[in-house]
């Protein structure tokens, strides 16, 4: 190439940069529309306006970045001395002193624009909401974003945008989170889930302040009162050592964490409050359980006015008391006992009124809600459409920090419930819908009809069904007559099928269906399990089903099934044991049971749900049949004599809900119904311990020479009481027992 065409080429470039920054000059003086970039160039520079801070600056560069890689122009950055002819996108501070710490301005100056906040994290987010609401930047997922491209960045003017959070502590309980901050930053959520909380002080402190191993032989007054015996399930909050060891603690913990503002004295997670004479003079006048807490937690907060106490009104603290919370006590209001099936105003009024009376007595509230599942993490839980309204009816009661406990770990549609309730925490008002569709269709791209139409049926089959009650803590077999019904799985399982078809060509999006429909698919597994109809049966097609769950598992980094530590690996094994006793001869099978001890509440009570060939699961609500502080004695009737060298009862165990595995079975057996004889006992070798698993299924067999028999009789022994450490102490304990196999 010669040097005058070199030289030709370098002019007609200069030309063409002189010529779009001339047009960007004389744009952006057209009153409607500034011009921010213009095939990769901008006339605009950032200046960070003082005082700067570090926050700052790197919120400019945060803006910085998204604008090149939208457009391609890379903006300077400089500060107010050292400004040029430029137009200028200030980003800094509010100095405007009636600003709200949280309030979030981006307005235009002229030709110029301001990006400002109330705080550093509050600019923060003003250049987030800049670059979302202007600039059309989406973010679904800590991988997963959608970034405009434009040649020309083109702002319609007025360009006058100012907001106010009204919730102004904002948390999702997700690792999307927590493991990102800077993903956390644009939701506009908390990176952690305790912002300002001393560590060792986030939630049930009392066993942390006063620990049973250190004080419950020596001082068990400090404990309390429940019937003739003093347990150390709470404490006794009338009693004046206590008050001063809590007082003690709080120092000695906010000394050793000066930063942090917020500590927790709040019950431990239990309904054992005391009932010494003190203690129910106090809560007879105030008309609640609360009274007591209030009191005691008024007291601490008295040495320390500099900081927050908060506690919980959960369970038997939740009605509110007459005596008025000090400024500085954060009451953390609790909805566990709330149906998910409708907002909290229709369906849980009793929360909603305790809500409403606190919000009467002090403005100091958080609110710790709960959006899943927990017994089942990746079961279809259609509350979405909940969300909102329960957030707003937070918001208008005086409610300034949410926290909003979902899963933590990856479950049902994880990342849209995320992205959902962040948003609406920001703005309640957001039209949930239009929410919902554009993160379907950004984060699942062709899929997204299929998905969000999967969503749309649910939750109006649902609305078929007014008195379902939608639990945190119950299970999908609750739903197989409802919006799980067989009919309504097919459904569900061809819309993901189509989903999967429809990104086959995308891996990357592909995994991210199969996440989605890994709710349908435990469904259809523990309809399988439950033989709902014909077509839900365990049989070799669960097999691949349950290899299928897992893989995809797997693939989408799914550990666990619940919260209590019942992991992905444990389900595939007992699941497939499921399947091999599905699947064995069973003599008992349909035969009739009879029950020489009441059950309670569970499987309808029904006797038969020992021989239905309907297998448990890892939830009590499975088909299990419960029996609580008594042992389960019950007897097969085979209706001929049968020779029999195998006997087998599973048995379930959930030990923070009480249901432990029996100490023992006995098995007996008779050929007339009335004389019984000792066939053997299977002793539990893995007795309960403060270290026993949380959740699982055992199976307690017999292998006896072969005996004609006629009746088999059951005797499970039941443990009574929880021990003394367990945070039920002295409460009844249960056994749940499932399938009876007799071969």
């Amino acid at each position: 190439m010669t040097c005058i065409h070199k030289n030709l080429m370098i002019s007609v470039r200069l030309l063409t940069i002189l010529f779009v920054q001339i047009s960007l000059f004389l744009s952006c003086g057209n009153p409607n529309i500034i011009y921010l970039a213009d095939n990769g160039i901008s006339n605009f520079e950032i200046v960070l306006l003082a005082p700067s801070t570090k926050t700052n600056y790197q919120s400019a560069e945060i803006l910085q970045r998204y604008v090149q890689q939208i457009s391609g122009a890379n903006l300077a950055i400089v500060n107010e001395s050292s400004q040029s002819q430029k137009y200028k996108i200030y980003v800094g501070n509010s100095t405007e002193g009636t600003f709200d710490d949280q309030q979030i301005k981006i307005i235009a100056q002229g030709n110029n624009i301001l990006i400002s906040g109330g705080s550093d994290q509050a600019t923060r987010n003003a250049v987030y909401e800049f670059l979302e609401r202007f600039l059309g930047y989406k973010w679904y997922a800590p991988e997963v974003d959608d970034i405009p491209k434009m040649e020309t960045i083109a702002l319609h003017l007025p360009l006058a945008y100012h907001y106010t959070p009204e919730i102004k502590t904002r948390t999702v309980h997700s690792k999307l989170f927590y493991e990102d901050p800077e993903f956390a930053d644009k939701l506009k959520v908390t990176p952690n889930a305790f912002p300002y909380y001393v560590p060792e002080g986030r939630v049930h402190t009392f066993h942390k302040f006063i620990p049973e191993d250190k004080f419950y032989d020596t001082h068990p007054e400090y404990f309390a009162l429940r019937g003739n015996k003093r347990l150390p399930t709470q404490l006794c909050l009338t009693n004046r050592n206590v008050l001063k060891i809590v007082k003690d603690s709080v120092n000695a913990l906010f000394n050793r964490y000066p930063e942090m503002s917020v500590i927790s004295v709040s019950s431990n997670d239990n309904t054992q409050y005391c009932e010494c004479e003190n203690c129910k003079k106090i809560d007879h006048q105030e008309g609640s359980h609360a009274g007591t807490m209030i009191r005691f937690v008024n007291e601490v907060a008295k040495a320390f006015p500099e900081k927050t106490i908060s506690t919980l009104a959960y369970q038997y603290t939740r009605k509110p008391c007459t005596t008025k919370p000090l400024n500085n006590v954060l009451i953390t209001l609790c909805s566990i006992e709330c149906d998910r099936s409708a907002p909290i105003e229709d369906k849980c009024k009793d929360f909603a009124n305790d809500l409403k009376g606190w919000s009467q007595l002090t403005k100091n509230i958080r609110i710790w809600d709960y959006t899943t599942q927990f017994t089942n993490f990746l079961a279809p839980f259609p509350n979405l459409l909940t969300l909102q309204p329960n957030i707003q009816f937070f918001r208008n009661n005086n409610t300034k920090w949410v926290f909003e406990q979902h899963s933590h770990n990856p479950s049902e549609l994880f990342e849209l419930r995320s992205y959902l309730m962040a948003k609406l925490l920001w703005n309640p008002d957001l039209s949930v819908d239009d929410l919902i569709t554009e993160f379907t269709n950004g984060y699942y791209h062709e899929a997204g009809v299929y998905v969000k139409a999967y969503i749309d049926t649910i939750h109006a089959e649902l609305q078929n069904f007014p008195e379902f009650f939608l639990f945190l803590y119950g299970d999908p077999s609750q739903a197989f007559d409802s919006y799980l019904s067989p009919t309504l799985l097919k459904n569900y399982r061809t819309l993901f099928d189509n989903a999967e078809k429809s990104v086959a060509h995308k891996p990357e999006v592909l995994k991210r269906v199969k996440a989605a429909r890994l709710s349908v698919d435990y469904a259809i597994l523990e309809a399988c399990r439950a033989h709902v109809s014909d077509d839900f049966v365990l049989n070799e097609s669960s097999l691949i089903l349950i290899q299928n769950f897992i893989k995809s598992c797997k693939e989408a980094n799914i550990t666990l099934m619940n919260e209590m530590g019942y992991t992905v690996k444990d389900y595939g094994e007992t699941y497939s044991k499921s399947i091999e006793v599905a699947m064995q001869p069973n003599k008992a099978s349909g035969k009739p049971v009879t029950l020489l001890t009441k059950p309670k509440k569970y499987a309808e009570e029904n006797p038969q749900a020992l021989t239905d060939g309907a297998l448990g699961g890892s939830n009590f609500y499975s088909n299990w049949l419960g029996f609580e502080g008594n042992d389960l004695i019950a007897t097969v009737d085979l209706e001929t004599q049968e020779e029999i060298s195998y006997l087998s009862t599973s048995f379930l165990q959930v030990t923070n809900h009480i249901v432990f595995f029996p100490i023992q079975v006995r098995y007996y057996g008779s050929v007339d119904g009335d004389h019984y004889e000792l066939l053997g006992t299977v002793i539990n070798n893995e007795p309960l311990r403060k270290t026993s698993k949380v959740n699982d299924i055992k199976y307690f067999d017999l292998n006896i020479s072969k005996t004609n028999l006629r009746f088999i009789k059951i005797e499970a022994v039941n443990y009574k009481k929880a021990p003394l450490w367990h945070n039920a102490s002295g409460l009844a304990s249960w056994v749940f027992a499932d399938e009876v196999i007799i071969n």
